[in-house]
């Protein structure tokens, strides 16, 4: 470049070539008009989140980090990636593409008004300065197209199924083509200028337009006629551009803002906990779209309708009336339309009068797995939980669940059993467990619902408990004062049932003396550690609705450490307590990550690490850790009826034997849920020669007792 620029003296050229002093003067008034357009519109749109509802989870602190990290998840694109390495260099090329033109613009403007007009100096856009902008900006343009190229193939040529659904319209065409002729349409220009001019030496620098101006000259365009053409070009490439600042907040460009603020204000621990309701007894949840909050807005407006959700999702594959970007894309259309007629309907309701149907949301399995892959942290379960606390409201609830809750309320658990036979799956013991009510412990070990109730858990619950007495560790468990965690009938959306249990656990808890709570269910787990954490007791212990006198926040600082049983294992294998030789089983296996133990809790290791420990081989699914498959039974699922076809459970085991490297012998889980579901599915999917079922524990079990002998 220094080369070029010493041959040519001081390389520049001017900004308005061809254009009259009226004509530029008409430009500045169609930009200040395109801004002011611009300024409006983003006025409004954020205005309107200023009338949502306060969240209740704290978006708005430590404001610059939060806007530091944004920044660099943003500019990284590592979410676009995440699964899709054509989409994340598509969405590269395009957002540092189109990044880089808006800075070279914004040069340019602040050479002409502020360096020059304003402080009167020479301008700054000659010699070297100029040389290197125009190969940036030149190599930057170009990817920007190739990134636009690239969308428009995988759109509509290769039409990826994600891409489109009820909610694509034409204005997702228009954005994509309008972005494609700015583009084009300024390298177009800047060949029309080459040609012109008849090809100055250090232009070469332009390579792309330099390309450009080759082929219209092959094609036989005349400078003069380039000269004359050029006109027509400048005015065609700005007016576009000026529009399409003027229509930035009024359509989908909006996602542009909408969705870097999103990820400003993303929770962190988004699905792990929810949002709590208030004490208003008179508040309702979803009965319009006014009790949402301004975060929920901000999520409607910030989905790109990328359908990333959509390919996830559990429910929809297996055929059930749910897309998560569907429900987020109906309610921010109801709420335009609202805003446009001033018409009200039901937010959700059991029948086809409402804008979500009750059986979309009965569908949800809160898998997380469509928090986990939006690339702009849209929160959908926290909006899927709102509009099932209004179903709860309403009494328009699954029948099947509406049996659970009773079971919950009038004995404690979900299968309706007496709490008095919560621990009678350890009578076969050779050992007894200790009362944690009355004994200090190291552990209490919380065992759950379905490995205390269900037969086949509760051969996992036994062997965990040889486990721990293989290990000489000090465990109690709570006997008969032990319920249900309530963890998914929150989810479901009995948000005053949760309460209860948790008021009364945490009371349960503050009574014993135990340095680690630990969790058979990865499900209980999660409620303890993110969940219980978070409610505010002191609200509602006056409340005489509550069954507990608590009124402290439990757990608040972390002084009880809560764990998987895989941690609290994993950590006695690390130091030697369990007696393991690492090579008694040599079975060949692979893992299936549970939702709330793997992408709630980002714990993916522990579970391998013990299987590791006992010998087998591990092989992985094609989708494992954070990809993981839900088996079906999370959000209730595991208490409804589906016509699935195939069920998620049966899904997953199919990738597990005709997916995966060949061989597998057992089909490996850690959550009791799973191992309920996937019983289930190998029955129905006709897999009950092919695999066997086994819990983590009981792997473990089998080694011990081969090295034993």
């Amino acid at each position: 470049m220094a080369i070029l620029a010493a041959a040519a003296g001081s390389p520049t050229r001017e900004t308005f070539r061809g254009i009259s002093g009226v004509e530029e003067l008409l430009f500045y008034y169609l930009a200040a008009v395109a801004v002011v357009v611009l300024a409006y519109g983003v006025y409004a749109r954020f205005a309107r989140y200023a009338e949502g509802v306060e969240d209740p989870i704290p978006r708005l602190d430590d404001l610059g980090e939060r806007t530091v990290e944004a920044a660099r998840i943003a500019l990284s694109n590592e979410s676009q990636f995440n699964r899709d390495l054509y989409g994340g260099l598509m969405h590269a090329f395009i957002m540092w593409g189109f990044l880089t033109l808006l800075i070279a613009t914004t040069i340019l403007a602040v050479d002409l008004e502020v360096w020059q007009l304003l402080l009167g100096r020479n301008s700054f856009w000659v010699g070297d300065f100029y040389l290197g902008y125009q190969f940036v900006v030149d190599a930057m343009g170009l990817l920007f197209v190739v990134g636009i190229g690239m969308a428009l193939y995988r759109r509509y040529w290769v039409r990826k199924d994600r891409l489109w659904g009820r909610h694509t319209s034409r204005e997702d065409t228009l954005f994509v083509w309008v972005l494609f002729a700015l583009g084009v349409g300024g390298f177009v220009l800047e060949g029309l200028r080459i040609l012109a001019t008849g090809y100055p030496p250090f232009e070469v620098v332009s390579f792309v337009g330099w390309g450009t101006a080759l082929a219209f000259e092959a094609a036989g365009v005349t400078p003069d006629l380039a000269d004359s053409l050029h006109w027509w070009a400048w005015w065609s490439h700005s007016l576009l551009a000026l529009a399409f600042v003027a229509w930035i907040p009024y359509a989908k460009p909006f996602h542009m803002l909408s969705s870097f603020a999103n990820v400003v204000v993303r929770d962190e621990h988004s699905g792990a906990r929810l949002p709590g309701i208030p004490a208003d007894l008179e508040a309702t949840s979803a009965e319009s779209i006014d009790d949402f909050t301004w975060s929920e807005l901000l999520d409607q407006d910030a989905c790109t309708k990328c359908g990333r959700c959509s390919s996830v999702c559990p429910a929809k594959a297996a055929g059930r009336p749910l897309d998560p970007r569907d429900v987020i894309l109906d309610l921010k259309g109801y709420r335009e339309q609202r805003a446009d007629d001033g018409g009200e309907q039901p937010i959700v309701a059991d029948g086809g009068s409402s804008v979500i149907d009750a059986e979309t949301m009965e569908s949800c399995l809160s898998c997380l797995a469509c928090v986990d892959s939006c690339p702009v942290e849209i929160d959908h379960l926290n909006s899927f939980t709102r509009l099932n606390r209004q179903l709860v409201d309403q009494g328009d609830i699954d029948p099947g669940v509406q049996d659970v809750f009773q079971n919950v309320m009038q004995d404690g658990n979900t299968f309706g059993n007496s709490q008095r036979s919560r621990a009678d799956w350890a009578d076969s013991l050779e050992f007894d467990l200790t009362d944690a009510r009355e004994q200090e412990v190291e552990y209490l070990w919380y065992v759950g619902d379905y490995p205390s109730y269900d037969d086949r858990n509760r051969k996992v619950a036994r062997s965990l408990a040889r486990i721990f007495d293989a290990a000489d560790v000090s465990v109690g468990i709570l006997f008969e004062e032990e319920k249900y965690d309530g963890n998914d009938v929150r989810r479901l959306g009995e948000e005053f049932l949760f309460l209860e249990l948790a008021g009364h656990h945490v009371e349960s808890f503050e009574a014993c003396e135990f340095e680690t709570l630990v969790c058979t269910d990865p499900h209980s787990y999660n409620t303890f550690e993110n969940e219980y954490t978070e409610v505010d007791f002191a609200t509602w212990a006056d409340d005489p609705m509550m069954p507990f006198d608590y009124d402290e926040q439990w757990n608040r600082d972390g002084e009880i450490e809560v764990l998987h049983w895989t941690q609290a294992v994993e950590d006695l294998v690390s130091e030697g307590r369990l007696d393991l030789a690492g090579d008694e089983l040599d079975y060949t296996v692979t893992y299936h990550d549970p939702c709330h133990l793997g992408r709630y809790n980002d714990e993916y290791e522990a579970p391998r690490e013990l299987i590791r420990a006992t010998g087998c081989e591990l092989v992985e699914m094609p989708r494992n850790r954070a990809n993981s498959f839900c088996c079906g039974g999370g959000g209730g699922g595991l208490w409804m009826e589906f016509d699935d076809d195939p069920k998620p459970s049966e899904e997953r085991l199919r990738e597990a034997i005709e997916d995966t490297a060949s061989g597998v012998e057992k089909f490996v889980v850690a959550c009791p849920m799973c191992t309920t579901m996937f019983e289930d599915g190998r029955k129905t999917g006709g897999f009950e020669e092919d695999v066997e079922i086994v819990d983590v524990a009981e792997l473990l079990v089998e080694a011990i007792d081969r090295d034993a002998a």
